[in-house]
């Protein structure tokens, strides 16, 4: 009888579900009908939640890609995670040439997690889960230890390299240690209009459409794992690049909401990416079109008889992005929450790191449930190894959440914490209402702003000399938890030396 971390006993194998973790990228808090969104729909992923349990104060990672899906994988937070920021790993040559990582495959990317480090598809596969991964990886690089088969997972399908997931027409993807190639042409993430083409002809942006959609290609491996995986317990990691710039979405899609915005201003690609004579159709088309596929897959399981013994978790990787022609304060993606740049991705304010999560599991979460259990990715791996019936790391820093989605007791978090190296340098801490944060690290910074995230969660009004004590609480917490990283990178100074 195997005990989990908790305490609980689920080792009765016919106890066990299978397991399909949904991370969306750069989908702000807002983003969702379900959490407010007025001018997108996702009936699909609103349903997810009728169906299961909403949470309100679910927070990601770190403010950005990389570091947030170690945290996801790992279950330990960015005080002391081995990945805390983007690295690409510059010192191999010119990473940042499309063309260049076309031909040779050393350049792609990002520097790697430890050989043998434990991860939550390596805790699940020992315990008999079938794992895969579809979609975006961004923890390593090809020929070496970390990538996804060598860190936990069965079958991998996808895009290593976040660079390389800058194009959703990418000249290849890759299965399992191999390229996958697409019938593509090479278009360089920041290629501009041809000159002298008119801006608002669209046959002008033609050249940015091209074969293959790579999202149309990894859905079909994601619902072939699932029909061959069927008569197995299977964990499904889909970690979707939708909708990351750059603007790119099925036409019909586009031409929906075409009609429903009406006509509006080009982006012309000066803020990277490629250009799209309908940006704002093209934002809300990708994620409908992600919605639509949600609702593709919950059918399959119904179809094949896996859908009341399924767990769905929907959630993403960080908040909305504020490049490539993307416009969050025009559709509101951070809903109560600050989502213009300085605000969002890339910043530990609740527009960067508070996220949508859902969890759907019928029979055992109550539908249309809402939860205001303050959680985060580090209590991912915990969660679905006490589900799964194994062990969580000694090391986690994470707190399972199955009391919850259950309705029984659940334990509550001391403080949750974030340092990020990069953007100045920022580091936060939560104590239950209140956020402690700081920016500007990297210049000296040395002073916290603190809020009231009950009454002021779009952190207007800093209060911080109103509460010399819990400041002071803060710097003993900062102290307990923060470990000097390994990579000068992602050090900062007045951390690591005091």
């Amino acid at each position: 009888m195997v005990q989990c971390k908790s305490g609980a006993d689920t080792s009765a194998d016919h106890n066990k579900p299978n397991i399909i973790f949904i991370l969306a990228d750069d989908l702000g808090y807002g983003d969702l009908g379900i959490y407010g969104q007025t001018k997108i729909e996702t009936p699909n992923i609103n349903r997810l939640a009728a169906t299961g349990m909403l949470f309100t104060q679910h927070y990601c990672g770190s403010p950005v890609s990389a570091p947030s899906r170690c945290v996801l994988l790992t279950g330990m937070h960015t005080g002391h995670a081995q990945v805390r920021g983007n690295d690409e790993w510059g010192e191999r040559g010119d990473v940042w040439d499309y063309r260049a990582m076309i031909a040779d495959s050393t350049l792609e990317g990002q520097r790697p997690l430890a050989s043998g480090t434990v991860t939550l598809p390596g805790l699940l596969q020992k315990t008999g889960y079938k794992t895969g991964m579809i979609g975006k990886w961004g923890l390593g690089a090809p020929h070496t230890e970390s990538i996804p088969t060598k860190m936990g997972f069965d079958y991998f399908f996808g895009i290593n390299c976040q660079r390389m997931a800058h194009t959703y027409y990418p000249v290849f993807l890759y299965e399992n240690e191999h390229r996958y190639y697409l019938d593509n042409d090479t278009v360089p993430p920041g290629t501009k209009l041809p000159e002298g083409a008119d801006p608002l002809d669209s046959s002008a942006y033609s050249s940015f459409t091209l074969k293959e959609y790579a999202p149309d290609v990894m859905f079909t491996k994601l619902t072939g794992f699932v029909n061959d995986n069927r008569h197995d317990r299977f964990f499904l990691y889909w970690a979707n690049p939708i909708p990351h710039v750059a603007l790119q979405a099925p036409q019909g899609w586009v031409d929906y909401y075409v009609k429903k915005f009406g006509d509006e201003e080009p982006y012309l690609g000066e803020k990277g990416y490629f250009p799209h004579r309908y940006p704002h159709a093209a934002y809300a088309a990708m994620i409908s079109y992600f919605d639509e596929q949600v609702g593709k897959l919950v059918q399959q399981l119904k179809d094949l008889k896996l859908y009341e013994n399924t767990l769905i978790i929907f959630t993403s990787d960080n908040g909305p992005t504020f490049n490539g022609g993307t416009d969050s304060p025009w559709f509101d993606s951070g809903g109560p929450f600050r989502c213009e740049q300085g605000y969002a991705k890339g910043n530990v304010n609740e527009g960067g790191i508070r996220v949508p999560m859902i969890a759907s599991w019928p029979g055992r979460i109550k539908n249309g449930a809402v939860s205001d259990h303050i959680s985060a990715f580090w209590d991912i791996t915990p969660t679905l190894c006490e589900i799964a019936g194994v062990k969580a790391p000694d090391d986690t820093d994470g707190i399972s959440f199955v009391p919850e989605l259950t309705g029984q007791m659940q334990k509550e978090h001391e403080y949750l914490y974030w340092e990020f190296p990069e953007s100045g340098g920022q580091q936060a801490v939560r104590i239950g209402d209140f956020k402690a944060m700081r920016k500007n690290m990297h210049k000296g910074n040395t002073v916290f702003e603190f809020y009231d995230l009950k009454n002021d969660p779009a952190e207007t009004t800093n209060i911080a000399d109103q509460h010399p004590e819990k400041i002071e609480k803060v710097q003993q917490i900062i102290k307990s938890v923060h470990q000097k990283s390994f990579n000068e990178r992602w050090q900062i100074e007045i951390l690591d030396n005091n």
